[in-house]
């Protein structure tokens, strides 16, 4: 247990090192190309954002660990929605825009309501168990697509100048052997070390007697979200906490079509003991965000609506807890 303890860790370090080495080296490299700090931050940093979640789920299907694989996306969009925006509103009020509760948070929601779709095809379709097969793979594949081009667009329609100078200052200049040095190592880590974490997952899921749903829906996706979370409350402390909403959108949305498209794909997986009860939670999770935006104070997440979300959070673990 303390072997696999220990892999966890290490492959959580080296996950998180190399999306951070990635994300510099490739910015760079962008950056130096005279491609725009705008189209940086919509693909290399909302990539790097989401790397974890990407290797861990890849690695976790092909070795035949489906539940940690979805687990892990839907553990991380519920831990995401409750506790990054739960605690971030708790340090001080989001105040959202019209534009992200008419056209962002939908699609949130939209991508929450795919995946609970294809969670019940036992039910839908008569087969045996509920999986991702390569079809709805490539289908998510081509709503994560559809997804991209409207953020372009949507880019291109307002100005982005506060963005990009913040974006700008944050880009390190480096020369181009050292650029390209940080994108192989950071790729190097992101394969090793969700190797080393899946293998440590799986193995403490094995000495607990749980399956590796419940391992990816609670430490696996807490895991990976933890720099998010950081970097929400940080935002929030520096009186910015929109940016929290930027981190959980992209991440969200990133997660079920781009990070499971892109696992079902290379190897469809069964859903195993994810059931509704997790799937409904991730949905419920989504329409409280959208709702709480609404309504009450109008746009606004206040700090009882943050402590409702976090102890929605804490009910789900207990839950999971007692019926592991």
């Amino acid at each position: 247990m303390l072997t696999d303890i220990l892999f966890l860790l290490l492959g959580l370090v080296l996950i998180l090192l190399g999306a951070n080495g990635l994300t510099d080296g490739a910015s760079a490299l962008a950056k130096r190309w005279g491609i725009s700090d705008l189209v940086i931050g919509l693909t290399v940093v909302a990539f790097g954002t989401s790397a974890p979640e990407l290797v861990i789920s890849i690695v976790s299907a092909v070795n035949g660990n489906a539940g940690l694989a979805i687990g892990n996306v839907v553990g991380s969009n519920i831990f995401n929605i409750l506790v990054i925006i739960g605690i971030t509103a708790m340090v001080v009020p989001i105040k959202i825009e019209r534009s992200i509760m008419i056209n962002e948070i939908p699609l949130v929601i939209l991508s929450s309501i795919a995946l609970f779709v294809i969670g019940n095809s036992v039910f839908l379709d008569g087969t045996a168990t509920s999986s991702v097969s390569r079809v709805e793979g490539i289908l998510l594949l081509l709503f994560f697509m559809i997804f991209m081009r409207y953020t372009f667009s949507q880019a291109k329609s307002v100005s982005p100048e506060p963005v990009d100078r913040e974006q700008a200052e944050s880009i390190k200049p480096m020369p181009i052997w050292k650029s390209v040095l940080w994108v192989i190592g950071g790729l190097a880590g992101l394969i090793y070390g969700g190797d080393r974490f899946v293998a440590g997952a799986s193995g403490i899921a094995s000495g607990l007697g749980v399956s590796d749903a419940v391992i990816g829906l609670t430490i696996v996706a807490a895991g990976t979200s933890l720099p998010e979370l950081a970097t929400s409350v940080a935002a929030a402390i520096k009186g910015k906490p929109g940016i929290a909403l930027g981190n959980v959108i992209g991440s969200n949305i990133f997660n079920i079509f781009l990070v499971l498209g892109a696992a079902a794909t290379i190897k469809p997986m069964q859903f195993g003991s994810i059931g509704n009860i997790d799937l409904l939670t991730l949905l419920v999770s989504s329409c409280l965000f959208w709702f709480f935006g609404w309504f009450f104070r109008k746009r606004t997440i206040t700090r009882v609506e943050g402590a409702i979300l976090t102890s929605c959070y804490i009910a789900y673990v207990v839950y999971q807890v007692i019926n592991a």
